[in-house]
Formats: C-alpha cells, sequence, structure tokens
C-alpha cells in the first residue's frame, strides 16, 4: 500500500487541477466543455484503480498521470502566451466561437489528447517505468475502453436532439468522419514507432512533430463553425 500511496498523490493533483479550471472558466468556453469531459475520464480512471480494475495499478497511475500531464501543460503554455502543440491550436483558437457546438469542442479536446498526447504519454511512462510498451498494453487498453463508454455518453449528452439533428446537418457528417476507436488504434501504433526511434532522436522529433500536425488538421476540421 506504501508504494500506492507514493503515486496516487499526483492524480490527485491533475484532477485538482481539473476542478479548479471547471471552476474558473466559462461554461460555454469550448476549453471548458472539454475539461469536464476530461475530468470526468480521469475521475472514472480514480475509481477504477480505486476499485481493483486496473491488474498493475503502479502502470495505469503513472500512464493516467503522464496523460494529464501533457494536456495540463498545454494549456499552461497558452495562459503563458506561449504556443502549445498544434494539435491543440484549434480548440484554443476557437473556444469562443459562437458557431461552434458544444460536442464539436468535446470532440476535438478529445482528438488532440487521444491522437497525440497519448502516444507521447505511453512513451513517457515506459521511460519512467523502465519497461517496454508491451508492458503498458493492458493498462492503455483498459483507459481506452473508458474513454470509449464516456465517448457514447458524451454524445448521447451534447447531441442535438433528433428533430435539430436531420441526415442533412453538417454536424451529423463530422460525427460519422471521425472515430475514437480508430484514433485509439492509431495513437497505439504511434506509440511503437515512437518507442522503436528513441534511439534515433531526430527521426523521433520529426515523427512526433508530423503527428502533432496532422492531429491539429482533423481538429480544425472537427471545430468547422456550422449554421444554426
Amino acid at each position: 500500500m506504501a508504494q500506492l500511496e507514493h503515486f496516487t498523490t499526483p492524480v490527485d493533483t491533475v484532477v485538482d487541477r481539473m476542478r479548479a479550471l471547471d471552476e474558473a472558466l466559462p461554461e460555454r468556453d469550448g476549453l471548458a466543455v472539454f475539461n469536464r469531459v476530461y475530468l470526468a475520464v480521469t475521475e472514472a480512471v480514480d475509481r477504477g484503480i480505486d476499485g481493483g480494475r486496473f491488474a498493475d495499478a503502479r502502470t495505469a497511475i503513472t500512464l493516467d498521470v503522464r496523460f494529464a500531464e501533457r494536456y495540463l501543460r498545454a494549456v499552461d503554455a497558452v495562459t503563458l502566451d506561449r504556443r502549445p502543440p498544434a494539435c491543440w491550436r484549434p480548440l484554443f483558437q476557437f473556444r469562443r466561437h459562437p458557431g461552434v457546438r458544444p460536442l464539436q469542442f468535446a470532440l476535438a479536446g478529445i482528438n488532440a489528447h487521444i491522437g497525440h498526447d497519448l502516444a507521447l504519454a505511453v512513451v513517457d511512462t515506459c521511460r519512467t517505468l523502465d519497461c517496454e510498451p508491451v508492458d503498458v498494453e493492458d493498462e492503455f487498453d483498459r483507459v481506452g475502453d473508458l474513454l470509449v463508454s464516456l465517448e457514447e455518453r458524451i454524445r448521447e449528452d451534447l447531441m442535438p436532439g433528433p428533430d435539430l439533428l436531420q441526415i442533412a446537418d453538417p454536424l451529423t457528417h463530422l460525427l460519422g468522419a471521425w472515430s475514437l476507436e480508430r484514433a485509439r488504434d492509431a495513437t497505439w501504433t504511434a506509440a511503437r514507432a515512437l518507442w522503436a526511434l528513441r534511439g534515433l532522436p531526430d527521426v523521433a522529433a520529426e515523427f512526433t512533430e508530423r503527428l502533432d500536425t496532422a492531429v491539429g488538421f482533423a481538429g480544425r476540421m472537427l471545430l468547422t463553425p456550422l449554421p444554426d
């Protein structure tokens, strides 16, 4: 138990940061919309760890914390007037746009965090624990399962009613163009590739930059302003 206590404190810290953001941001702010989603994810992972859902709690906690740190660093960068990673820029640029719907903000944030940050968090975790990606895969999959279930709830909570969401609604097409499960599969492949490239820092840096740019492009599409 003493070993687990060493790792649980950072989880509490990142949860506290997200709760503070939730209290400080206007409800309609795009960052606030995503932050509420991610806070729910982090709390669900924390409950899963406490409930024994993760066989390797140490790895699960490390992955959870390294993952959250990537998001919080992007927030800090914007607060300090620095450029966040390309994957996050669309959300920060369009966070107050009246033509972007809450569901778009939520999915754009999930896209940035899963598509880019999670791959790097897997590598961060392997370095922290001195292990291989295969040693993290079970916890990666369990976190992914939680994300998929929460994404379904998010769509239900933020989706316009059936009388508003018609087949011709542009939001219908945006939602059909992005899949969390496909993003998660691509992220695992990217994480393994980055780990394999760790001995080639220049190549790894180029790969990371291209991943960041591609995820940012997808996020920009997800945030296309739509007519009411």
